[in-house]
């Protein structure tokens, strides 16, 4: 590069964090290929946030192996401390070896001509395997969790993954970490008003610390950054900029595909897949609906004589809702137990509704067709009864959705309640089931629920009503 070529190179270093991070995982990571997504544009405007004192409390969640360690942990400190070389900031991780890896790579990064000629102002006086001390008086301090912080204090305390999944499950490790960050680690702050603290971490516990502190108070900022999106959402990626993502789109498609990210669901498990990498850990065991209760088939029971096939339909509020989805189970009833056979849940435009709802009942030739009798379902029951040959049921909702599902609690006790083993839609409908009333969906239980309602001998109004 000429000299000038080179000034600009160490400028746009200098004023733009998204550069920085591209550059310092080359110096990481040679002869990888960097993949820019706009999850890390979104995490560089909270950073930045942080930098300028906008806010001073910052939780990011988001799943592993998307960069978050060297944005938050190794980039985001060379930043700092290349701009203002005063800055004092403790980064802490789980363990010693996690938190010396990230302290190695800081120093390899700090050490480097590309940045020490693009940050001159940031000069290093001593630099150790745990800590690095400009000439300003400012460092960056590596320890682990409940690492010794005695008479240490700093303006930016950074906590990287502070415990491990495995971890996470015991409820005195846990509350250990919960309690010492309060406790103790946030009086190392040098000004406790104006000093900032980050997290950053993947879900692994209902009750993990970025539960714990986020359901304390109210000054945290959340990034949530699930692997699939689960709404529509509009993501603030710098000050008046934002990503609009839809539903169901992967986090970095490139990175990982949705069909990846299927796999992995199924390889990892429902629970494992909705804490780590949708940021929806599910209650130990399951909230009001238990894992234990959970009843599965291999194959779908022969229809004999005396079973009977039922959809259940939960329609979206409004006609075409761009946040609303429509579902529709299938199931057979025998002998008391509920098999599901079928799930479809999309979102629906009016006609394409009334036509999958055709479709699935011409496929499947249910004796009865439950449909809640409001919104949609009131003219979409209208045009199953015209254009349909089989008995359509409206059903009139007069209790809440967890009293609809409280009262359907003894069917999944007693293992009548069976769902497909191997079904592509299981892991989804589990997790919002085993976390309901407290995930972000309740569709697919709304059309259980109402599905659950029917007996042997028709639909019984007086379960649905309690």
């Amino acid at each position: 590069m000429t000299d000038h070529d080179r000034a600009l190179f160490d400028a746009i270093l200098r004023n733009d964090f998204v550069s920085f991070v591209y550059r310092c995982f080359l110096h990481l990571n040679p002869g990888t290929k960097f993949l820019p997504n706009w999850h890390i544009q979104a995490i560089a405007y909270q950073l930045e946030r942080i930098r300028r004192g906008e806010i001073t409390r910052l939780i990011i969640n988001m799943p592993p192996r998307y960069l978050k360690s060297i944005t938050v942990s190794v980039a985001f400190p060379l930043f700092l401390l290349g701009l203002e070389p005063w800055r004092r900031i403790i980064a802490i991780s789980y363990a010693d070896d996690l938190s010396a890896k990230h302290a190695s790579d800081f120093r390899s990064i700090a050490h480097a001509r590309f940045y020490q000629r693009a940050f001159p102002s940031m000069r290093i006086a001593r630099s150790t395997e745990g800590e690095v001390i400009t000439t300003q008086r400012g460092f960056r301090k590596a320890t682990s969790v409940s690492g010794t912080l005695t008479g240490l204090g700093g303006d930016v305390i950074i906590i990287d993954d502070p415990q491990k999944p495995i971890d996470a499950l015991s409820e005195t490790r846990r509350n250990s970490v919960n309690q010492w960050v309060p406790n103790t680690l946030m009086s190392r702050l040098d000004n406790k008003q104006t000093s900032a603290v980050i997290l950053v971490m993947q879900r692994v516990h209902l009750d993990d610390l970025s539960g714990f502190l986020a359901s304390s108070s109210d000054e945290w900022e959340v990034l949530s950054l699930p692997a699939i999106a689960d709404t529509d959402a509009v993501v603030p990626i710098g000050p008046n900029e934002f990503h609009f993502r839809t539903s169901g789109d992967a986090l970095h498609s490139t990175h990982e595909s949705i069909e990846t990210l299927r796999k992995l669901q199924q390889t990892l498990g429902p629970d494992v897949f909705a804490a780590q990498y949708q940021q929806a850990p599910v209650p130990a065991g399951g909230a009001m609906i238990k894992r234990d209760w959970l009843r599965y088939y291999d194959s779908a029971p022969p229809h004999e004589v005396g079973s009977r096939i039922i959809q259940s339909w939960d329609t979206a509020a409004k006609n075409g809702a761009q946040n609303d989805w429509s579902v529709c189970t299938t199931w057979q009833v025998a002998d008391g137990n509920y098999y599901l056979l079928d799930l479809v849940r999309a979102r629906f435009e009016y006609p394409v509704l009334r036509d999958t709802a055709l479709g699935l009942a011409k496929r499947f030739k249910p004796h009865e067709i439950l449909i809640e009798d409001a919104s949609t379902g009131i003219a979409l029951a209208q045009e199953l009864r015209e254009k349909g040959d089989c008995f359509v049921n409206p059903i009139k909702i007069e209790h809440d959705k967890i009293g609809r599902l409280y009262v359907q609690q003894a069917k999944f006790v007693a293992g009548r309640v069976w769902f497909p083993r191997n079904a592509p839609f299981l892991a989804e409908l589990e997790m919002e089931l085993l976390t309901f009333p407290q995930g972000r969906h309740d569709d697919q239980v709304d059309s259980i629920s109402q599905a659950l309602g029917y007996e042997d001998n028709g639909y019984d109004y007086t379960l649905s009503w309690v």
